[in-house]
């Protein structure tokens, strides 16, 4: 495993989490895309414009970091796109793409700063994942999605294994919150043969 990624799994505390980002994000893209051959963001963006009709769709890329997700909706030629993402030096790289819209530092583990019904769809590649965000935030995104719209996102293998995810999934779909389009194991780390559930779910 590639040492950037073991310390980003392993990280004791927010803090040092935001250190290691601080660090990584130069040469965040190459690390993962080109060595260990993270796919995330492709797996994901594809499903979701799988179901969007037509371009005009806002966006929220959620946990953004450097733009990875939102370069390839912005090559589908999706312009309104929003990011947020905690750490500030991962939305630096973000910004320097001329991609989104508007970029914010936000920790999705608490309350956004956007309106209810605010998005036609969300993606969320690479997030849900050892030390960073849990199931919790589902409801967050779920509060900021237009009823019809679409949350697509990755759950990493192991952290599907560790956390409630299944049980909050249920949850929401017993509330009916939402409803499942599509939820299937898919590759995720190529070069480490790792993992995830990819997922897309419509708000209901």
């Amino acid at each position: 495993m590639h040492p950037a990624v073991f310390n980003a799994l392993h990280a004791p505390n927010q803090e040092e989490l935001e250190e290691l980002y601080k660090v990584w994000a130069v040469n965040y893209d190459h690390d993962v895309v080109d060595l260990i051959g993270y796919v995330g963001h492709s797996i994901t963006t594809n499903l979701l414009v799988k179901y969007l009709h037509g371009t005009e769709a806002i966006i929220l890329d959620a946990g953004c970091g450097t733009g990875l997700a939102g370069e390839l909706l912005h090559e589908e030629n999706f312009n309104n796109i929003v990011g947020v993402d905690f750490s500030q030096p991962m939305l630096d790289q973000a910004s320097k793409k001329n991609i989104y819209q508007s970029l914010f530092q936000a920790d999705l583990t608490k309350t956004l700063e956007f309106e209810d019904n605010a998005f036609d769809a969300i993606v969320c590649a690479g997030v849900f994942t050892c030390g960073h965000v849990g199931p919790e935030a589902l409801f967050e995104l779920i509060r900021v999605s237009k009823a019809g719209g679409y949350i697509a996102f990755t759950m990493r293998e192991q952290e599907w294994d560790l956390l409630p995810y299944d049980k909050t999934i249920v949850e929401l779909e017993e509330k009916h919150l939402w409803r499942c389009l599509e939820r299937f194991t898919k590759e995720y780390n190529v070069a480490e043969e790792v993992n995830c559930q990819l997922c897309i779910y419509q708000v209901c």
